[in-house]
C-alpha cells in the first residue's frame, strides 16, 4: 500500500510535536483575515452612520462591540453536534419516558430535552445555568451514583470516548471508556432505552487529549450485555444507515435497549 508523505511526515515524532505546538497556538482565522474582517467592520460602521439618524437610538463609539466572524454566506453550525443532537431529541420524544437522566452531554442539548420530559443531568461540572425542569447532580460516568437497572432513559452523547484522557478535568484512565460503558449498562432498567454517540474509526485510535475513537465491532463488543436497536453514521455532514470502514472518521449514533 503507498503512503503518502504526509502521512510518512505524520510518523516523525519531532515533526508531529512540532505540529502539534503549532496548531496549538495558530489563530484562526488567520491574522490576516482578521484584520481584513476588522476593516469591513468599521467601513460598516461608517456607512451605518451616514444613514438616516433614527432618534430612538443612542450610538456612541465607547458601544462599539465589533463581530466580525459573523458575515457568512451560510449557517456554520458543527454538523455533528448538530445531527446527534436532533437524533437524540427525537428518539426521547419518541419514547416519552417518566423522566430522563443524561450523563455529560452538551448542555444546550439536555436544556431542549427538559423542557418536554422531566430530566436529570450527571456531570463532574456543575452546570452555570440552572432551570426549574432540569435538576443536576454532580457524578463520576465511571462510577455513577444510580442503582443498578434503576433508569429507563438514559444519554451520553459524544462522552465515553473522553473518559480517561484528562480533557475535562477527569482522572487519567487508560480504562476510561470501558469503564464507562460498564456503568452505562449496570444503570439501564430492564427495557430501558440508551443513546449514545462515539466517533468511529478504521481501527481504534486515541487522538490525546481529544477523544478516542473506534470501529463498530468495539462498540458492540462494550454494549454487549444490550440490544442493538438503531444504528446511524455520520461522515462529513450526511447521516448513514451502514458503518463503512472506506470512509474513515465519522461519528457514530446507537440506541440499545436492555
Amino acid at each position: 500500500m503507498n503512503i503518502s508523505f504526509r502521512e510518512k511526515l505524520k510518523k516523525i515524532k519531532l515533526f508531529k510535536y512540532v505540529t502539534v505546538i503549532g496548531r496549538t497556538f495558530s489563530i484562526k482565522p488567520n491574522f490576516g483575515t482578521r484584520i481584513k474582517r476588522l476593516l469591513f467592520y468599521f467601513n460598516d460602521y461608517r456607512n451605518y452612520k451616514n444613514l438616516e439618524t433614527n432618534p430612538a437610538y443612542i450610538l456612541n463609539t465607547a458601544d462599539l462591540f465589533p463581530r466580525i466572524n459573523d458575515k457568512t454566506t451560510s449557517t456554520d453550525i458543527d454538523p455533528v453536534y448538530y445531527i446527534q443532537g436532533v437524533w437524540c431529541v427525537r428518539k426521547i420524544f419518541e419514547n416519552k419516558p417518566k423522566r430522563h437522566y443524561d450523563i455529560g452531554s452538551q448542555a444546550i442539548m439536555v436544556g431542549i430535552i427538559s423542557q418536554f420530559v422531566p430530566t436529570t443531568m450527571i456531570d463532574i461540572r456543575p452546570l452555570s445555568v440552572s432551570l426549574p425542569e432540569l435538576s443536576f447532580v454532580k457524578g463520576d460516568i465511571t462510577a455513577l451514583p444510580l442503582k443498578d437497572e434503576s433508569i429507563e432513559s438514559l444519554s451520553s452523547i459524544c462522552v465515553i470516548e473522553h473518559i480517561g484522557l484528562g480533557r475535562y478535568g477527569d482522572t487519567l484512565d487508560q480504562f476510561g471508556t470501558e469503564k464507562s460503558a460498564s456503568e452505562l449498562s449496570r444503570v439501564l432498567a430492564k427495557n430501558g432505552n440508551l443513546y449514545i454517540s462515539v466517533p468511529i474509526d478504521t481501527e481504534n485510535k486515541i487522538y490525546f487529549n481529544a477523544h478516542r475513537a473506534f470501529n463498530r465491532d468495539y462498540i458492540l463488543e462494550l454494549f454487549k450485555e444490550l440490544k442493538l436497536v438503531e444504528e446511524k453514521y455520520i461522515y462529513g455532514k450526511e447521516v448513514y444507515n451502514f458503518y463503512d470502514k472506506n470512509k474513515g472518521f465519522g461519528t457514530g449514533l446507537f440506541h440499545f435497549k436492555k
